[in-house]
């Protein structure tokens, strides 16, 4: 038997006869992460009501109707004077009810054939239904079920003034819900008859005339309150700015948690990994970090219902709620690809022009014909490729018990992946390999071999871009940190920074910009970035396995064969985390990049490397 949670929103309240009606409302994502279609559901009423579906503990009777809203409800718990278990049962019931401890029902139904749709959220959709019960429970799946069970079990406890508190909108909000409750009730009781083929009995009849004169009571107070609500709307009065708002504008002021960045996405791929990717309980692991990152179980969570950004408590804080770009921030500058600024942004698969030669022009005579020029042009596109990699962690490892070990998860995740990328942009034996990763900026790019005189080495890849009629503004340069290290310590003769704006980890120097990267060895690049044409969908795809089985090696052998060794995620206790980036990149023009090679710049004399750059 399956449950579904579910908001108990009471209508009606008749305490001498021990009856209540209202509206389960269920096509919502409940807390076993399922929908249910109210389309799709039958049932047969009477049906019983049970106390937290104990099926041994039954209370009372219920009958279901179908509406707009969901499923519409009537339920009665029968008085009994006979002293008893059945009678203490039934008492607790009611007076749970009464005094708000009951806060919830839940439905309990049976999954019909075919009755079940798996949506993208991971979430099950239940299309085919059998409701076989309906039970009071304690936990409600909508935090706001017990406010409107108190305000609708407790009238006498109301007094004027909280009655005022109320707004115009809430009191239409009321009415509807109690007119769509006696309407579905006075439809049960005609369609009762209609399935009989005979007339209404006097006690149906008389119940039918009173819910219509209720009803009609309700339109007539609907008409009040919309009328209010109309004149309101026009009587209003903006709020008048203050004359600092006048003359300046707001800032924009966001609330973020004290955490390193990253962690969120960290975090919300480890709560998967922990619940074997149950949406549901990651959900409910990820609230140990509500108080730090709350958007973990927020982005998690699927959609309940339609909502506004100005909703402050709802759907306001999902508003750019991407906790996979927070990871792709911190990724970009790890690279060198983040640190490079100025690359030409282009989207995937879209051709872009690129001029290959200019016009043949000269001197013309008086009176003398002018040549005939043309220009040459050349396009390119950048596919579809994708950098990926997979990290196994241990189960123990993945469980977050500290912080130190939640650091060691987001540390190796970035490292893991800029130390690729970094890699594969600027090492000159990548070639391009259709369909599967493009060349690195330096595959094929011109070359010289550099000398012990770093500014006369740098000099010459200026003035390369100038002979080729590229634009020297913007021009980049990557380095390794030593050889970066090598030119801040170099000094004029009055003492003075020969190369001021750098250091180990690069800087500036006369408008060009120096960026450190291990993955440059003895290389020098220097590269317009302008030129350089760059597609990234903004996002890393993180998947996660604890049941595949692995080839243990950094360039896995494709395809395999009887020799190829697996690993069981499952048998080792380990998890298999997979990070998807797609990315691509490709040169505008053939001389956009130069490097020189064998670049090992000597410290300047009188510094030794292995003092730790102190002079001698």
């Amino acid at each position: 038997m399956e449950r579904a949670y579910s908001l108990l929103e009471i209508k009606s309240l008749d305490a001498e006869r021990r009856t209540f009606s209202g509206i389960a409302s269920t096509p919502e994502l409940d807390r076993q992460g399922e929908i249910l279609d109210p389309a799709g559901v039958t049932f047969k009423n009477p049906l019983p009501l049970l106390f937290h579906h104990d099926q041994k503990l039954p209370v009372g009777r219920v009958t279901l109707t179908k509406t707009a809203d969901g499923i519409a409800f009537e339920a009665s718990i029968p008085k009994f004077d006979e002293p008893g278990r059945f009678k203490d049962r039934v008492d607790e019931a009611w007076h749970s009810i009464k005094a708000g401890v009951i806060t919830g029902v839940s439905i309990g139904h049976r999954i019909l054939e075919g009755g079940v749709l798996y949506l993208k959220s991971g979430a099950r959709k239940l299309t085919k239904t059998e409701i076989c019960e309906l039970s009071l429970v304690t936990i409600p799946a909508n935090a706001n079920a017990t406010i409107l069970l108190v305000k609708s079990l407790a009238p006498a406890r109301r007094t004027e003034n909280s009655a005022m508190k109320q707004t115009t909108a809430e009191h239409i909000q009321n009415l509807e819900n109690k007119r769509a409750a006696l309407a579905a009730r006075m439809t049960e009781i005609m369609e009762t008859a209609a399935g009989d083929g005979s007339t209404l009995e006097p006690e149906p009849a008389d119940e039918h005339d009173g819910l219509t004169v209720q009803v009609k009571s309700i339109d007539a107070d609907l008409a009040r309150w919309r009328e209010m609500e109309r004149l309101q709307i026009t009587t209003a009065t903006a709020v008048p700015p203050t004359p600092a708002l006048r003359t300046a504008s707001l800032p924009v002021i966001s609330v973020r948690p004290n955490v390193p960045p990253g962690t969120a996405f960290v975090r919300a791929a480890c709560a998967k990994l922990v619940c074997n990717g149950n949406i549901r309980d990651a959900v409910e692991y990820a609230k140990r970090w509500d108080d730090s990152t709350p958007e973990v179980a927020l982005y998690l969570k699927a959609a309940i219902a339609p909502g506004t950004v100005t909703d402050a408590t709802w759907a306001g804080p999902l508003v750019n709620q991407n906790i996979a770009n927070e990871f792709i921030e911190l990724l970009r500058p790890a690279t060198i690809l983040g640190k490079i600024p100025g690359l030409r942004n282009v989207p995937f698969n879209t051709k872009v022009p690129a001029q290959t030669a200019g016009g043949t022009y000269g001197w013309v005579g008086e009176a003398k014909p002018k040549p005939v020029t043309k220009l040459a042009f050349s396009s390119t596109s950048l596919s579809i490729t994708k950098a990926a990699g997979i990290i196994v962690l241990t189960q123990e490892l993945i469980k977050l018990s500290n912080p130190s070990a939640e650091a060691l998860v987001r540390a190796d995740m970035i490292a893991g992946i800029a130390q690729f990328l970094d890699t594969q942009f600027i090492d000159p034996a990548v070639a391009a390999v259709a369909g599967v990763n493009p060349a690195s900026i330096t595959n094929g790019a011109p070359t010289a071999a550099a000398t012990t005189n770093p500014m006369a080495d740098i000099m010459g890849l200026i003035n390369h871009f100038a002979t080729n009629n590229i634009a020297v503004d913007g021009v980049t340069f990557i380095m390794s940190a030593a050889n970066a290290l090598s030119l801040s310590f170099r000094s004029n003769l009055d003492g003075s920074p020969q190369y001021p704006g750098l250091s180990i980890n690069g800087g500036t120097y006369k408008g060009l910009t120096f960026i450190t990267s291990q993955a440059a060895g003895g290389n020098v690049i220097a590269l317009q970035p302008s030129l350089i044409l760059y597609a990234d969908d903004g996002g890393v795809t993180i998947d996660a396995s604890q049941e595949a089985s692995l080839q243990m090696d950094s360039a896995p052998m494709s395809p395999a064969d009887a020799t190829t060794v697996y690993v069981s995620l499952w048998q080792t206790n380990t998890v298999g985390l997979r990070a998807e980036r797609f990315i691509n990149w490709n040169k505008a023009n053939a001389n956009a990049v130069k490097y020189l090679t064998a670049a090992a710049w000597p410290a300047p004399t009188g510094v030794s490397t292995t003092d730790n750059g102190v002079k001698k």
